[in-house]
């Protein structure tokens, strides 16, 4: 080893909240520096997910989170001029990184009117186990069981 290892920020909690995830979330969503922006619609978001649900938005938030979590994944792995699709775990940070990067991907492609909306209305799919980004994950987790027969190229 050359170097050594690049150390972890730290993360700034949001401003409402006081919550690192959600701090972390809004910083995804936001685009050309725009915080604030994304502040506001990440906000607006939790005002129609408390209208909706008649709960706690961050509480639907985080299940969101929670469910769209892959514990598996496939990575490609070159062994004697073939490429292998071999399953691993996924560490608990990238673990959160692909839950905010599917959940805001697939918010993005669905056709209601404001941002705002379109990430309430994924949240809520997801927290209960519906919706593109829960897909995605359940879709992660085939490919990973269907190339197990590869896990011993793991190294």
């Amino acid at each position: 080893m050359r170097r050594k290892r690049a150390e972890k920020r730290i993360r700034i909690p949001d401003l409402k909240y006081n919550d690192i995830l959600i701090g972390r979330f809004i910083n995804a969503l936001m685009e050309d520096g725009k915080k604030q922006v994304a502040q506001k619609i990440m906000y607006q978001a939790f005002d129609i997910i408390a209208e909706k649900t008649k709960g706690e938005p961050v509480d639907v938030f985080r299940k969101a989170i929670n469910d769209t979590q892959p514990s598996i994944e496939v990575r490609s792995r070159r062994v004697g001029g073939a490429n292998y699709q071999v399953p691993t775990e996924v560490r608990p940070d990238r673990r959160v990184a692909l839950a905010i990067k599917w959940i805001l991907t697939y918010s993005r492609a669905r056709n209601e009117k404001s941002m705002a909306l379109k990430l309430a209305n994924e949240l809520m799919a997801a927290s209960v186990g519906e919706g593109s980004s829960v897909k995605k994950k359940e879709d992660v987790h085939k490919m990973a069981e269907a190339n197990k027969a590869f896990a011993h190229f793991k190294w």
